[in-house]
């Protein structure tokens, strides 16, 4: 049974100075999963999310959805930090939650796949309407809809030895990284520069343009089954360790420049999974603040 963990207020959080990401996709790819999330709200699922924002976001759930980023080294979020990856053992390319799934000390549970499953019992409490929860929800909120994107990133559910990729230095192109930045943050950057004039509006129309009737249509059914949502947040963590060994990982060698075709060959999967993150948290928010809560185990 999945611990419930005790949510601090956001209020003192939300008007602090940001402080620099770490990890997770970029800003760009954070910001996308949720866009697409909130424009495939249903109308029940819309409203609760708009309540749960503050005041200052109008409405926007993709301006907070790097908050969890942003706050994880603070000293009352630190607990946050192992929740946004898994560590899976090496070469092994696979993952099973009762193995993979704790922190450094052993904890239970303290992944990205047991944070989605944790802050989805929570907000299925939302529903209840006592005001004195209202911040843990909205805290809830903000940590799931950035939790969906990170277990879409391959490389958050990565090696043990070298950190996902963290500790792997290449070049990219002509400057240094990590293995692990370049699927945050690289890969997107370069194809916005070069085929969006670096405009995200219009790198967003066309992931959305890919599902509603494009070349992923066929596809959008497959991405939102979920009977259980302790199986499709494996089922999501499994789909990220065998593209991490398919695609992130193979060929590559420390010290390497990774160009165009690493960057061709790679940016369509980077693609596809931020539209599935976008998708499937629509999905999960849509039965969380909806008429029917079908396929989430109760919450404990």
């Amino acid at each position: 049974m999945l611990v419930l963990w005790r949510l601090s207020s956001l209020l003192v959080a939300l008007a602090l100075v940001l402080v620099p990401r770490t990890h997770g996709w970029s800003k760009e790819g954070h910001v996308l999963t949720c866009r697409i999330a909130q424009g495939l709200l249903e109308p029940e699922a819309a409203a609760a999310v708009e309540n749960l924002l503050p005041d200052y976001a109008n409405g926007d759930l993709s301006s907070l959805c790097v908050w969890p980023d942003q706050i994880r080294h603070w000293y009352k979020y630190r607990w946050t930090s192992p929740l946004h990856f898994i560590d899976t053992p090496d070469n092994a390319c696979s993952y099973e939650y009762s193995r993979d799934c704790h922190d450094t000390n052993g904890v239970k549970d303290m992944c990205v796949a047991g944070a989605i499953q944790n802050f989805t019992s929570q907000l299925v409490h939302y529903r209840e309407g006592t005001s004195d929860r209202r911040y843990n929800m909205t805290e809830a909120l903000l940590f799931l809809s950035h939790f969906m994107g990170d277990i879409h990133q391959p490389m958050h559910v990565g090696f043990t030895s070298d950190e996902g990729g963290n500790t792997i230095s290449v070049r990219w192109f002509r400057h240094k990284s990590n293995l692990h930045h370049v699927w945050d943050r690289e890969i997107i950057l370069t194809a916005l520069a070069d085929y969006y004039e670096k405009n995200l509006d219009s790198l967003q129309e066309e992931l959305v343009g890919n599902f509603t009737d494009g070349i992923w249509f066929d596809d959008v059914a497959s991405w939102e089954e979920c009977d259980d949502l302790l199986t499709c947040s494996n089922k999501y963590a499994n789909e990220s360790i065998n593209l991490a060994c398919k695609w992130g990982y193979k060929g590559v060698e420390p010290g390497q420049t990774l160009a165009d075709e690493y960057f061709g060959s790679r940016m369509p999967i980077v693609m596809k999974r931020i539209a599935q993150g976008g998708v499937r948290l629509a999905m999960v928010l849509n039965l969380v603040f909806g008429d029917s809560q079908h396929g989430f185990a109760a919450a404990s």
